[in-house]
């Protein structure tokens, strides 16, 4: 059977986008070194009056440090090989974990902010799934689901880490809409199944969202939702696109914008879904509660085809990396005399 390729950690891969920063770097390093050798000699004299330098040689250098670098990030990824597939069984349940993604999520009476607390705990309860198919839905003034139903908890993590409150461009809070997505994405299948909504509640279409939740339960799937905010609210951060803040969001008379948790009609939901409320602190957001109570649900036998056997192949960057480094050191910036005669990193005549 052919051999199947994962990173067991892919998150590291977005240390790669170093690698064009670095080279943007080093390019404007060099442009600076010209500008100032030019000051006092034109750069056609640089040969006569540092003969040991070299242009080539220092940009070969630097491609292998970028090399070795990008090794080491693959190797910390741990590029993993799989060949044998087996079908195992396990007992779970389905879960749809619907965040809510609009700018108010952004205001940080929940440290850090309402939305990367609640990434935090959803991180961590699926570091400790067993079985449990998850998928994730984002929701504002529409929802779309960013993760489909799966047993890959890497993927899981790694498509929760780009959620933010960019990814829906019209604001609103679409928890009827959410939850009915959820519903349709659910596959037909006799499992246990529970929708978790995490949001502030800020929605204006209260009765919509109660009896979508209240459609749910007659299909037998629960729905639990969890308040992200305090009492007394908080302002709204703005943002440039350089990810600095600038101020606080405000109404057309220039006041400032205060987002309160709606935690009635959270817990209206909730009720109508057979479900539990929780409200989040800045200590417990509460998602371990109500998987909790998840786990006494009914679980069903599972079957899923997986790779087995993954064998670990980060030695092999890693050796790359101690290669590349020995070359790097082995090959000096400047020209060496005995260097001079293989004449490797000069223009031919």
């Amino acid at each position: 059977m052919e051999n199947v390729l994962r990173f067991e950690h892919p998150e590291y891969l977005y240390w790669l986008l170093i690698i064009p920063v670095l080279a943007i770097i080093y390019i404007m390093f060099r442009l600076g070194q010209k500008r100032r050798f030019e000051r006092f000699a034109q750069i056609g004299m640089r040969d006569y009056l540092v003969p040991t330098h070299s242009n080539r040689r220092a940009n070969f250098k630097f491609v292998i440090f970028l090399l070795m670098v990008a090794s080491l990030i693959l190797a910390l990824a741990n590029l993993q090989s799989g060949s044998k597939m087996e079908e195992v069984k396990r007992e779970g349940i389905d879960l749809y974990l619907a965040v809510d993604v609009s700018n108010s999520m952004n205001a940080e009476d929940i440290v850090p902010s309402r939305l990367e607390r609640s990434k935090q705990a959803i991180n961590k309860l699926i570091s400790e799934l067993k079985g449990d198919r998850i998928g994730v839905i984002v929701f504002a003034d529409k929802a779309f689901v960013q993760l489909p139903i799966t047993t890959d908890y890497s993927a899981a993590k790694m498509f929760l880490s780009t959620v933010n409150t960019s990814l829906v461009a019209s604001q609103g809070t679409a928890i009827a809409e959410a939850i009915n997505l959820a519903l349709k994405s659910f596959s037909d299948e006799e499992h246990s199944k529970a929708i978790v909504i995490i949001s502030d509640g800020e929605d204006h279409e209260n009765d919509a969202a109660v009896k979508a939740a209240q459609e749910a339960a007659k299909r037998g799937v629960r729905v639990y939702t969890i308040g992200m905010g305090l009492a007394d609210g908080a302002p709204i951060p703005e943002y440039n696109k350089y990810g600095q803040q600038t101020g606080y969001r405000k109404d057309k008379n220039g006041n400032t914008i205060i987002t309160k948790l709606n935690e009635t009609m959270l817990q209206q939901i909730a009720a109508a879904g057979n479900g539990i409320y929780v409200r989040a602190s800045n200590s417990n957001v509460g998602l371990s509660k109500i998987y909790d109570d998840i786990e006494k649900l009914d679980k069903s036998e599972i079957e899923a085809k997986v790779f087995t056997d993954y064998e670990d192949q980060f030695q092999k960057f890693v050796a790359l990396a101690i290669i590349l480094l020995l070359v790097e050191i082995f090959i000096s910036s400047g020209k060496r005399e005995w260097e001079r005669k293989f004449n490797i990193f000069e223009k031919k005549a």
